[in-house]
């Protein structure tokens, strides 16, 4: 389902349930597109999520602690001047529209009594928030400015006067007697699909409810007003719901639908049915959003990386000749007496091939032991060059692994985590850091921490600075290592020295699943004692080598997985 105007109208009713007379504490904008409210109500402090995503539209109340950037974007720091301190005066959803209006009491620089709203627009990639002084109607702010040379009808920027978005001439499902919805659906076209009808009809009908409606009245054998008066006498005992019609496909409602087919499960409140729905979609967007730079500047290291490997390649080609030049030596050597100063090339018996004949170019200002030294020269020089290259080769494969690490981690970072695979990367030199943030004082996150089904502690690294001080530090030596075998991915322990068969189990499935290959069947996983692990000098972040390591071989599993988070 999508966020329509049914629904919308159900949260709008639960956050005045929860923000009664609510007083702002803070204003933070995580991400792009979305702004946290602090909101002290009822003798608790409660989060409020404004989203104003493309693809993930709504409001609610959140209970993860969203980290937040280290410089606020304008539009929060307006919040922030304007909001802060001020008390929530009512909400309230406009018709049965996607639009919700936040009223706001406060007090301006000098004192005076302001009255404020916050509207927050839910219309797919059109989403917006804006914050508009509430008699003059005038824009003090909004997420997204849209200047007049791109709408005309409707500019969006501070300043401008606030207009409603275009309206379609659609009527308010609430706001009619069952007369006046008698008399609308009478008109109805009978060769128009029931569903449609009413979305073209009513105003805020998704196509889930519209459905709904529509099975009422042909399933049940209601007529259409009876079918419309049925919905939402059961819009007002809210029951929230998610039916899981497939393993990809969820639907989430203000009641269970009939007209959905798949197991149904309840939430006490519809924002904690929104976590639920939204929880990976909206973290791997957030995960895309903070991201996207990093996995950038990973891209472009591996595209230089794999460019240089090209040209290393073809120098070691080049040095394939290297012998060439040795054995022409040491033929001018054993046949100096053949030859003489002034020529231009000589024809000897190769005795590294049979005594056939080989002609070697002289150059003729040089002397017979001179123009073998010469050959000699080109030999060693090219030698050395094969071990220098040989060399390169091997640190930029090495950089690669190590970046493709990097890579992974990203992607299966929480947003929160990202900060400190900057700084890793920052550390590495792959990316500069402000010259004001070099002493900010740095957050250090903790490992995950997984539980197995006899109770034994398993942590996971989250990056590779913390897989660093997770294995070499924190472990014990006779604790238990794994590591998805020969791909990128987390360092685990078993906090034991002889975990059982089932704890090894699931803490290879941990380690699968914090890996490249966590989509991934009969991953192999090693495991081995903490000293049996070394870190080479001058290693990578996150490099270690082992030995007398045991493998297992499991299938991610993300529900055991689930089940065993500790924290």
């Amino acid at each position: 389902m999508s966020f329509d105007g049914i629904f919308t109208r159900a949260m709008v009713s639960e956050l005045n349930r929860e923000l009664e007379n609510g007083r702002i504490g803070k204003v933070h904008q995580p991400f792009q597109h979305e702004i946290i409210l602090t909101v002290r109500a009822n003798r608790k402090n409660k989060r409020v999520l404004l989203s104003a995503h493309p693809s993930y539209a709504r409001l609610q109340i959140i209970e993860d602690s969203l980290s937040n950037p280290e410089s606020a974007p304008n539009f929060c720091m307006v919040l922030r001047k304007k909001l802060e301190g001020a008390i929530i005066e009512g909400i309230r959803q406009l018709g049965n529209d996607r639009i919700v209006i936040f009223s706001f009491r406060n007090f301006d620089e000098l004192g005076d009594q302001q009255q404020l709203e916050l509207i927050v627009e839910l219309m797919g990639r059109h989403s917006n928030i804006f914050l508009i002084d509430k008699e003059s109607r005038i824009i003090i702010d909004c997420l997204k400015h849209v200047p007049f040379y791109q709408n005309s009808f409707r500019p969006l920027h501070p300043g401008v006067v606030y207009q409603l978005p275009p309206h379609q001439d659609r009527s308010d499902l609430f706001a009619l007697e069952p007369e006046e919805i008698e008399s609308t659906v009478a008109q109805f076209d009978p060769e128009t699909p029931l569903r449609k009808a009413l979305q073209q009809t009513f105003q805020g009908l998704g196509s889930d409810s519209a459905q709904e409606i529509a099975q009422y009245a042909t399933a049940e054998n209601h007529s259409v007003t009876a079918a419309i008066q049925l919905f939402k006498e059961r819009l007002e005992s809210v029951m929230p719901t998610l039916t899981d019609e497939s393993e990809r496909k969820q639907h989430f409602t203000p009641f269970p639908y009939e007209s959905l087919i798949g197991e149904k499960q309840s939430f006490a409140t519809l924002s904690q049915l929104l976590d639920a729905y939204y929880a990976e979609k909206a973290t791997r967007d957030r995960i895309h959003q903070v991201a996207s730079d990093l996995l950038q500047i990973v891209s472009t290291e591996r595209k230089k990386n794999q460019l240089k490997l090209q040209k290393l390649d073809q120098t070691l080609l080049e040095t394939e000749k290297a012998d060439v030049f040795r054995i022409k030596g040491e033929i001018l050597t054993a046949y100096l007496h053949q030859f003489n100063k002034g020529q231009q090339e000589v024809v000897l018996n190769n005795f590294y091939d049979d005594e056939k004949p080989i002609a070697i170019t002289l150059n003729p200002s040089l002397t017979p032991s001179q123009n073998a030294q010469k050959y000699f020269s080109k030999y060693q020089k090219l030698t050395t060059a094969v071990n220098h290259v040989n060399e390169q080769i091997r640190q930029t494969h090495a950089e690669n692994e190590y970046l493709e690490t990097i890579e992974t981690q990203i992607q299966l970072s929480d947003p929160q985590d990202l900060e400190e695979i900057k700084d890793e990367l920052s550390e590495s030199g792959y990316l500069k850091r402000k010259q004001s943030l070099k002493n900010k004082k740095k957050k250090v996150s903790k490992p995950h921490r997984f539980r197995s089904t006899d109770g034994t502690s398993i942590l996971v690294g989250k990056n590779n600075l913390q897989n660093d001080q997770l294995t070499l530090k924190t472990a014990k030596k006779t604790d238990t290592w794994l590591h998805a075998k020969n791909i990128p991915g987390s360092h685990v322990i078993i906090e034991s020295n002889n975990p059982s068969e089932e704890t090894i189990l699931e803490a290879a499935n941990i380690a699968a699943y914090y890996s490249k290959f966590q989509n991934s069947a009969n991953v192999p996983v090693d495991y081995v004692a903490v000293k049996q692990i070394r870190k080479p000098n001058g290693a990578k972040p996150g490099f270690v080598i082992y030995e007398g390591q045991k493998t297992v071989y499991v299938t991610p599993d993300k529900e055991l997985i689930k089940s065993l988070k500790a924290d």
